[in-house]
């Protein structure tokens, strides 16, 4: 079981104390099935898509059915996803084990994605994505935002700060994407 209610509320917490807290609005969406993904995105038109929860070592998003059993998402299947719906979404943040395969996937799509390069634990994966968006509350780049989360590790003493991975489409650099303008 994972404290994805923790990972919420650290990321709520440190948006609220960022300089442009009024510019960044967290929405979640718990217990998602599959087709639960397009109808969200669809509703809030997000600039950015947070998926926590399990991923497999073959690049599955591990997900729930109606009947509440797993549901295994294929990398194509989330590309596929994001490619219908890449008109204004800039990020996509895979805060699942093993999910470097499906960043590096969808790219192609969306200006950067981060993933896991392998299994990341609980307390890693909610202080990296509550310290990254932080950074993002406050004007900063991609780039240094992603470096202030692996920071935030190795303050903490967690030494998982290379498991995470900032994957940047062609032709652009993380150091001049800026998600919140100030």
């Amino acid at each position: 079981p994972l404290r994805l209610d923790e990972e919420a509320r650290s990321i709520q917490e440190m948006i609220r104390k960022s300089e442009h807290r009024n510019s960044v609005k967290l929405e979640t969406r718990w217990a998602t099935r599959p087709i639960d993904i397009l109808q969200a995105i669809n509703e809030l038109n997000p600039d950015i898509v947070h998926f926590s929860g399990h991923g497999s070592d073959t690049d599955e998003l591990v997900l729930q059915n109606a009947d509440g059993s797993h549901k295994l998402v294929s990398k194509e299947a989330i590309v596929q996803t994001m490619m219908t719906l890449s008109d204004k979404i800039r990020l996509v943040f895979f805060n699942t084990c093993f999910s470097y395969g499906q960043a590096k996937a969808v790219v192609e799509y969306v200006e950067a994605a981060i993933g896991m390069r392998t299994s990341i634990g609980d307390d890693a994966a909610r202080i990296f994505a509550a310290q990254f968006y932080s950074a993002i509350g406050f004007g900063l780049s991609l780039e240094k935002a992603f470096n202030q989360a692996k920071a935030a590790l190795m303050l903490e003493g967690i030494l998982e700060e290379d498991t995470p991975e900032l994957c940047v489409k062609e032709g652009l650099t993380a150091d001049r994407i800026i998600i919140v303008r100030p």
